[in-house]
């Protein structure tokens, strides 16, 4: 249950801290006092929507910070989540304390808090739905919605429900996976057949040429060589003759050399050699000298052996022109360069395996498809056979309800209309769900949506809600409008339903009823101060004589009327039999 809320800067209240007990706590107070504030703090502590204009005039942020006491057995799935976000929880003898808050800026953005440490919004929205079950206005509107009224419907069925819509929306899911990969491969068989028989074409062409990796560089360079192969063999013989060519005698200081290279080096060698027996200081520059005439040596032969590859053959030539010309064909449709051609090639063979594939795969998909089809529809005919149930006695239930609460002759029915084409199921089954009313006998039942008052719709929703805490049950719910548009003899009915609720959970009812607030276990006026701010001075929990002066003011807008007086006592007592009748 929730133990206190503190509202700081938001809506007319500036800053103000509600405490709150087990069983039924009514909130009233003037209009515009800041009594749905509550409501709206209470909102924002559940994930609910941010809206900048909740921020009070002259405050840079609204805060709202909730207290809850959660016993410990009944909240693990809650206390777990927290936990994993790193929340602080202080837990003693069974029963955990769990703090909770919202900050909204002025600019409208807004940060969520839980145990100290910054959560994401979407944390408070997960826990919310385990810890209080808010009812507004707009819960009413929702009501009309045939996805709201599955909804509730769902949540009366139970948990084997829940477990077989979370079944079916597997299957649903897979069945339209494979069915669209059907329809894609269906509806591209064509095309893709006709891109399958280019790319072949294509394939063919490539493999009767059989290019080889780097061929086209290796071809060009053969190319210039044959090209260039007559002057390039008498440039390479020349240079190989300038270093073995004919011996010619010449003329040194020591004597007759020969004249090529090779013969200088040899002569010169021999002349260190001797000097080297005089002066051992010039046997590096000997050495060098044999270097240089190794390194000669191994050139020559280099040429040798490459003047003897250079081929003339025009024969040869024309070979090469001709496959050159063959791969550029191929690169001007295929790549840029003979591996880019090759690479198209792999590309092209593997789409083409795929388009052959087509055939098997859609032969594979189809009896898929027919598996989850059957699957899908098997278990959208078992989620249907368990709403019709489900709604039989959901109905009855409601019903029960509504003439407790001073609507004798109304019968809600449930209506279930399951559609027989599978391409009208939905993420939620086959069903499409509505409540129906029947406001009196000989009537005929209308959407809840048409046939209903603001104040029949009301007490709808209350219904609904005391049904489901039987069979779903939430710690807190509250109230606010949950008397809109009703008085009377059905007001008295609404404030005992809402006590009796109060006996199995905690119940914060924002209400405008006396007959309603004199229920209530626990009674909390709102009241603006003289400047028009709602503070924690304002916020008062009413007993005794104030009680009854506060249910005067809510009767007949007196405080010292005797008439009121009376009338409240009357329903002050009447509230107290109720709960001595528990």
């Amino acid at each position: 249950m929730i133990e206190s809320l503190r509202i700081r800067g938001l809506g007319v209240i500036d800053d103000a801290v509600i405490a709150f007990g087990s069983g039924l706590t009514a909130i009233t107070g003037e209009t515009g006092a800041g009594k749905t504030m509550v409501l709206t703090g209470l909102s924002l502590l559940a994930g609910g929507k941010a809206d900048a204009q909740v921020v009070r005039h002259g405050r840079d942020r609204a805060e709202v910070d909730g207290e809850w006491t959660l016993v410990e057995k009944d909240s693990i799935a809650v206390l777990n989540r927290l936990s994993e976000a790193g929340a602080e929880i202080d837990i003693e003898h069974g029963k955990a304390q769990v703090l909770l808050a919202r900050a909204v800026a002025g600019e409208g953005r807004s940060r969520a808090f839980a145990g100290g440490r910054t959560v994401p919004v979407t944390l408070l929205q997960e826990v919310a739905g385990d810890l209080v079950a808010v009812h507004g206005q707009s819960e009413q509107l929702r009501l009309r919605q045939s996805g709201k009224q599955r909804e509730l419907l769902d949540r009366y069925a139970g948990a084997a429900a829940t477990k077989l819509l979370a079944e079916y929306q597997r299957a649903f899911t897979n069945w339209r996976r494979v069915r669209a990969e059907v329809q894609e491969l269906t509806g591209q068989r064509q095309t893709r057949a006709r891109e399958a028989a280019m790319l072949t074409i294509g394939i063919a062409e490539i493999e009767a040429v059989a290019p080889l990796p780097g061929e086209d560089f290796e071809l060009d360079r053969q190319s210039a060589l044959l090209v260039h192969s007559g002057t390039l063999l008498e440039d390479v013989a020349t240079a190989h003759l300038a270093l073995v060519g004919n011996d010619e005698a010449i003329v040194t200081g020591a004597g007759e050399a020969n004249a090529n290279v090779l013969s200088v080096l040899a002569a010169a060698a021999k002349a260190l050699d001797r000097a080297v027996e005089v002066d051992p200081q010039l046997a590096p520059v000997r050495d060098r000298f044999r270097e240089i005439s190794s390194i000669a040596a191994d050139t020559a032969v280099t040429l040798s052996a490459y003047a003897s590859e250079i081929d003339a053959d025009p024969a040869r030539q024309a070979w090469v022109e001709e496959r050159r010309n063959a791969l550029a064909g191929l690169r001007r449709r295929y790549g840029g360069s003979v591996d880019e051609v090759l690479e198209w090639l792999e590309q092209a063979k593997e789409t083409v395996t795929e388009v052959f594939g087509d055939e098997d795969r859609l032969a594979v998909l189809a009896e898929q498809e027919i598996a989850a089809q059957a699957t899908v529809t098997k278990l959208a005919a078992s989620l249907s056979a368990a709403r019709i149930k489900a709604g039989k006695k959901f109905a009855i239930a409601v019903t029960g309800e509504l003439q407790a609460l001073a609507m004798p002759d109304s019968v809600l029915q449930v209506s279930v209309a399951t559609v027989a084409e599978l391409a009208q199921f939905g993420t939620h089954g086959a069903d499409e769900i509505e409540f129906l009313l029947q406001p009196h006998v000989g009537s005929s039942p209308l959407p809840i949506g048409k046939g209903a008052s603001g104040g029949e719709l009301s007490r709808v929703m209350l219904a609904i809600e005391v049904v489901l805490a039987g069979v779903d049950p939430v710690p807190t719910f509250v109230f606010d409008e949950v008397d809109a548009g009703i008085g009377g003899r059905a007001a008295v009915e609404v404030g005992r339903r809402l006590a009796r609720l109060a006996r199995t959970a905690q119940v914060i009812v924002v209400t405008h009823l006396p007959q309603v607030a004199a229920f209530a276990d626990q009674h909390v006026v709102i009241a603006k101060s003289a400047d028009g701010l709602v503070t924690a001075s304002s916020v008062t929990a009413v007993t005794g004589a104030a009680r009854t002066t506060e249910l005067v003011r809510m009767l007949s807008g007196l405080t010292n009327s005797q008439a009121g007086a009376a009338h409240a006592e009357e329903l002050l007592e009447l509230a107290s039999q109720e709960r001595l009748a528990k």
